[in-house]
């Protein structure tokens, strides 16, 4: 059975086609052309942008629900509501908890990842507990701890779904830790670190190349003897082998920022991150980061979760395409590009080389959307999983 999508503006990576069609069978995009070709199904855009599903790589939940509240149930929650605002593939992430915290969360992502109707999960993505404390942000000091051999064996042993694991690269043991990771086929992150650039250059090889929300809790200049010290945020732009990623909401990163992370790092090393939280696509007021019997109070206000105390932010209560309309409109910057970066940039940086952009072959993995940036159809693999 093919599917045809006409009457839309289709978003490829450097520009954006008018009078072109889609046509997926499958679950697979057989052609992007201005020929009309035979099917059997038509789906009509009427003047929306048909683009690549949004790749989300670091998200702590949604709608009400969190992925550590151990069930399969809140996996599904989560995915839901980010499947109803454009995203296709999404990694479920962790906050620092404890070792069996970890291992049910785990356990409960096994159970969920295979449900029809809900965005791809491909895998999951470990933030601590193997962090600075000093940098914590939200995440909670009771469970940050040096670099644990036996509780990292055991974690990675319980299953081969975990995709990229964020951890302090200054801490004793860095080195060890990359390198068992890229055994295992996990992407070694830094993040919620006191590293400077040093230690950046020092556990690259290792497979620290990849940087956990560049600008929150990563030190840029520091001093040392009345010397200045370059630190995490001068490493990622110096060295060319580093990706970042970028809370882009509007909150966590001002607009002058959010540029020059544009200008000097590049669309192709920089994806966009929700980093969103249990209250995402909920109303604002009290919230819980971590799981819902035992987590962390947090407060959502002004579109942004904060610490009770206001003295940080504790993660975002944005979807991905808040993140696309942050871009094209306080960046400034060509819609193409800030679709770029929440689709084919945090597909090539997880090695994801099926999906994130529109060309045949590709995953049928399509978000239509207007040009508020609000979607109106989800596509998975072939199937909709929203329509509104």
């Amino acid at each position: 059975m093919i599917t045809k999508i006409t009457g839309g503006k289709i978003v490829l990576p450097d520009e954006i086609l008018e009078g072109y069609s889609l046509y997926f069978a499958d679950g697979v995009i057989t052609a992007v052309t201005a020929d009309d070709l035979p099917y059997d199904t038509l789906i009509d855009a009427a003047g929306q942008y048909v683009s690549p599903g949004f790749v989300d790589i670091h998200t702590h939940g949604a709608g009400g629900a969190d992925f550590l509240d151990g069930t399969a149930e809140a996996y599904l929650t989560a995915a839901k509501m980010h499947g109803d605002h454009g995203t296709t593939t999404l990694l479920p992430t962790t906050t620092s908890v404890d070792r069996d915290g970890i291992l049910v969360a785990v356990k409960a992502y096994e159970e969920a990842r295979k449900t029809p109707g809900i965005p791809d999960l491909p895998g999951l993505h470990l933030e601590g507990p193997n962090l600075a404390a000093s940098q914590k942000g939200a995440q909670e000091e009771r469970f940050i701890h040096p670099f644990d051999e036996q509780e990292t064996l055991d974690i990675l042993n319980s299953t081969d779904r975990i995709l990229r694991w964020t951890a302090a690269p200054e801490l004793d043991g860095a080195e060890w830790f990359g390198d068992l990771c890229r055994e295992r086929g996990v992407l070694p992150c830094i993040g919620h670190t006191e590293a400077d650039y040093f230690d950046v250059v020092r556990t690259l090889p290792h497979g620290f190349s990849h940087v956990t929300h560049l600008y929150s809790c990563t030190p840029s200049i520091t001093r040392k003897n009345a010397y200045r010290i370059a630190g995490v945020v001068e490493a990622a732009y110096l060295l060319d082998d580093v990706t970042v990623e970028i809370i882009a909401d509007g909150s966590h990163l001002p607009a002058e920022l959010l540029k020059f992370v544009y200008k000097f790092k590049g669309r192709e090393k920089t994806a966009l991150v929700t980093d969103s939280m249990r209250a995402a696509g909920m109303p604002e007021g009290p919230s819980v980061l971590g799981r819902h019997d035992n987590g962390l109070p947090v407060i959502v206000e002004d579109g942004v979760a904060k610490l009770l105390d206001h003295t940080a932010f504790a993660g975002s209560v944005a979807t991905c395409d808040r993140l696309v309309r942050t871009m094209r409109d306080l960046a400034e910057i060509p819609l193409y590009d800030a679709v770029y970066m929440m689709t084919k940039s945090p597909s090539d940086i997880m090695g994801f080389d099926d999906r994130g952009v529109l060309e045949a072959g590709k995953r049928a993995d399509i978000a239509i959307f207007d040009e508020n940036i609000t979607v109106s159809r989800t596509i998975v693999a072939g199937e909709t999983i929203h329509t509104a």
